[in-house]
C-alpha cells in the first residue's frame, strides 16, 4: 500500500510513564479521545480528534528510562533504504526498522546534530487521519538544532527535500519541500535555549484557541514555554506538558502580518 511522499510528517507518538495522566491532560488540552490500548504492541494507544486518527501514547519499554518526548516521523517508501541513507549522511539509526504487525515498519534515528526522529514505512497504517488545520491534529513541524547547517544537508540528502531559506537574516530559519509542498521546518537554537536542551523536532497541534489551550495547560499542572504569539501562520505557544515533553500548539485561523519571503537556500 502506498504510503505518503517520501519525507513528509506522517505520524507521531509519546511514550509517558504515567499513561492514564498523559491520556487525561491530553483529553483536556487537545480534546483528544482515545482508543484501546493493545498489549500485543505494548500498550500502544491511538488518540483521536473528532473520530480521527491523530496521534498515539504508550507507556516507556521495560527497563526504559528516557524522559518523554514526542516522536515525529517522517514517511518512507522504505524504511532499510532510509536507514542506510542516515548512517551514509551523518546520522544514527537508534532502533533498526522493526516490523509493527500488518500497520508497517519503523525505525528510529538521529541527525548529526542530536535531533531524534522516527521513520514510517507505510502498510496498513497511513499515519495521520485527521486534516492539516483541524481542531486536534497534527499542523506542522520544525527541527530545532544548534547545528542548522548540518541539518540542512543531512535531511535533505536522506529524504530528497529542496530548501528554502527566510529571507529576513535576523532569523535562521528554513523550509523543507517536497514536491513543491512545505512540509517541514528547520530553526537554529540560539542564546535563550538552555545550553542543556538537546535538539528535538517540534511537533504543533491545532486548537480552536491558542489561549485557552496555554491555560488549561498550566492549570494541569504543565508549563508555558514560549508565546503565545502572532504570527501570519497563526497564534502559538511552545508549551510543556506535566511530564516534561515539550509539543506547540496553534490556533491558525487566527493571523497576524504578511507571509515571510524566501528564497532557494544556496
Amino acid at each position: 500500500m502506498a504510503g505518503q511522499p517520501e519525507g513528509t510528517p506522517c505520524w507521531a507518538d509519546a511514550m509517558f510513564a504515567d499513561l492514564e495522566g498523559a491520556k487525561s491532560f491530553y483529553g483536556d488540552v487537545l480534546g483528544w479521545t482515545f482508543g484501546g490500548s493493545s498489549s500485543e504492541f505494548g500498550d500502544y494507544t491511538t488518540a483521536y480528534a473528532n473520530g480521527r486518527a491523530a496521534a498515539a501514547v504508550v507507556p516507556p519499554m521495560p527497563g526504559a528510562d528516557a524522559p518523554s518526548a514526542w516522536c515525529l516521523y517522517l514517511a518512507s517508501p522504505d524504511a532499510a533504504a532510509t536507514g542506510e541513507k542516515i548512517r551514509a549522511n551523518g546520522g544514527e539509526v537508534l532502533m533498526e526498522p522493526m516490523r509493527v504487525g500488518d500497520f508497517g515498519t519503523m525505525l528510529l534515528a538521529r541527525d548529526p546534530g542530536g535531533a531524534v526522529f522516527g521513520v514510517w514505512q507505510a502498510d496498513a497504517h497511513q499515519g495521520f487521519e485527521t486534516e492539516m488545520g483541524s481542531p486536534g491534529g497534527y499542523c506542522w513541524g520544525e527541527v530545532f538544532t544548534r547545528d542548522p547547517g548540518a541539518a540542512d544537508t543531512f535531511f535533505p540528502a536522506v529524504f530528497g527535500y529542496t530548501v528554502r531559506k527566510f529571507d529576513d537574516e535576523s532569523m535562521d530559519f528554513t523550509m523543507y519541500d517536497v514536491q513543491g509542498r512545505t512540509v517541514l521546518g528547520r530553526m537554529a537554537m540560539g542564546e535563550d535555549f538552555p545550553p542543556e536542551m538537546p535538539a528535538f523536532l517540534n511537533v504543533y497541534f491545532t486548537v480552536p484557541d491558542c489561549d485557552a489551550a496555554v491555560a488549561r495547560t498550566t492549570e494541569r499542572g504543565g508549563a508555558l514555554r514560549y508565546g503565545p504569539v502572532d504570527s501570519p501562520f497563526g497564534r502559538f505557544a511552545a508549551l510543556a506538558d506535566p511530564q516534561g515533553a515539550t509539543f506547540s500548539v496553534i490556533d491558525v485561523t487566527t493571523t497576524e502580518g504578511e507571509m515571510p519571503a524566501t528564497s532557494p537556500a544556496a
